[in-house]
């Protein structure tokens, strides 16, 4: 996934490295969209209009991820492939100058989970267009639920698990106190640091500070906004998001980074805990859903 991972476990087992290793080597095998011999990969260069089966996870992720992106009103979509590798955030290598308005309009029409067929029914699933599904967005999540999934049914009650910044507590530290964490930081800000405890508890984090390129003074951001074909430029610095699932949070922060500050108001109404960082010219400001707040108390 292009990223490390670290577990903190209280009595580990001597093979848990192992055994994390192999579930992040199926999470990879099944929805890495840089490897060209995974299902997602296989699936991306198949026919049009062929149903392809789906494993139990698979149908798992893109049945969350459907339910955000109906839920965001297309801010997060796992079709959003051809955007990404238009903008060189995706498996096609990186670029340093804009596309064309052309090349935008042509990519955002062969984007998009409406060229999607999602049978849940029969775990299947088609592309209709020649769109690039990019599950970017709420695999990394799923791989963290994996690997916490897993450790729970080997009898592993007390654990934090983080894989590329998203993580997951669960039990209590041997000191009877829960997983404390600080929000991650944006850089080169003076913001006071948020703390919380990780007890059967997810947050994920996306950032427009990550990934990025500049032109003409421009900042270009990988967080892409599907709906317009264009990275965001909404003020949003970074998002945070806490969720029992670790898929969930990830998505959702994706997601909110795309809808910017307005996006709070559906935060709310999904009851969705998110710290949210804005940036207003020079000024940088938080903002915190109810939900967190009532949680931070």
């Amino acid at each position: 996934m292009g990223t490390t991972w670290r577990l903190v476990v209280v009595d580990p087992p001597e093979d848990v490295r192992e055994t994390v290793q192999g579930v992040l080597m199926r999470m990879i095998a099944e929805f890495s969209h840089w490897e060209p011999g995974s299902r997602v990969g296989r699936f991306n260069r198949g026919m049009l209009g062929h149903w392809h089966p789906l494993s139990p996870e698979a149908a798992r992720v893109l049945d969350a991820a459907f339910a955000v992106h109906e839920a965001s009103r297309g801010a997060f979509d796992p079709a959003a492939g051809v955007l990404a590798d238009l903008w060189g955030f995706g498996p096609a290598g990186t670029r340093h100058d804009v596309p064309s308005a052309y090349a935008i309009g042509e990519a955002k029409i062969m984007s998009g989970a409406r060229h999607l067929e999602f049978d849940r029914q029969q775990a299947r699933i088609r592309r209709r267009e020649a769109v690039q599904v990019d599950l970017s967005g709420i695999a990394k999540g799923y791989a963290v639920d994996a690997v916490a999934e897993r450790l729970i049914a080997l009898g592993i009650e007390d654990f934090l698990i983080e894989i590329g910044g998203e993580l997951r507590g669960e039990g209590i530290k041997p000191d009877g106190q829960p997983w404390w964490v600080e929000l991650e930081p944006v850089p080169e800000t003076t913001l006071a640091p948020v703390r919380i405890a990780l007890h059967g508890l997810s947050v994920a984090t996306s950032g427009d500070y990550r990934r990025f390129f500049e032109r003409d003074g421009r900042r270009y951001a990988h967080s892409i906004d599907p709906r317009t074909g264009w990275p965001i430029d909404n003020q949003v610095v970074s998002v945070s998001v806490l969720h029992r699932e670790a898929m969930f949070a990830d998505a959702w922060a994706t997601a909110l980074t795309v809808l910017g500050p307005a996006g709070m108001i559906l935060a709310e109404q999904q009851s969705l805990a998110v710290h949210m960082v804005v940036r207003d010219g020079a000024a940088i400001s938080e903002r915190l859903s109810p939900t967190l707040q009532a949680m931070l108390g």
